[in-house]
């Protein structure tokens, strides 16, 4: 039986105070307490990349990390890259470039190039295919992945 605590961080640019176990991964906490069902869970090892949140400015597995270690944190999921309903210049990119199909690893795709172009703007052809080596898709062959990352870096510029 695990103790309960209060954490308090942003998700989204939302303030949220929420009770969790202390044994609750972020991943759970997301999806089941906050209803952010956009960050998807799959292996629930760190190695497939689907879910994938930005916590703090950094892309990082939440399947890895307790939410109780998200207190006091700014953290962004795939719902928080768009702003008012709008595709962001980056998912814009996906559609564009058919960097899609069964969808399910799109939001760790989303979440870790966004991280990556805030940081790295000019990243190279190689430096996306190396960033997203770590996100696994089991549908498009990773070109048109990259190929649309590769055009959003203007919009991040």
């Amino acid at each position: 039986m695990s103790n309960s605590e209060q954490v308090k961080f942003k998700i989204n640019k939302e303030e949220v105070s929420i009770k969790v176990d202390s044994n609750t991964l972020l991943s759970d906490c997301i999806r089941h307490q906050l209803l952010k069902t956009g960050t998807h869970v799959g292996c629930e090892h760190g190695a497939c990349g689907a879910c994938t949140v930005i916590l703090d400015g950094d892309a990082v597995r939440s399947c890895l990390i307790l939410a109780k270690q998200a207190d006091g944190c700014e953290l962004t999921t795939v719902e928080g890259l768009s702003k008012k309903g709008e595709l962001s210049n980056l998912q814009l990119m996906f559609k564009k470039h058919h960097a899609l199909q069964c969808g399910f690893c799109t939001p760790g795709m989303l979440t870790t190039t966004h991280a990556l172009l805030s940081q790295e703007p000019d990243a190279s052809y190689e430096r996306i295919k190396e960033v997203i080596s770590g996100n696994i898709c089991r549908c498009t062959g990773y070109i048109n992945i990259i190929d649309a990352v590769y055009e959003a870096r203007d919009y991040y510029r």
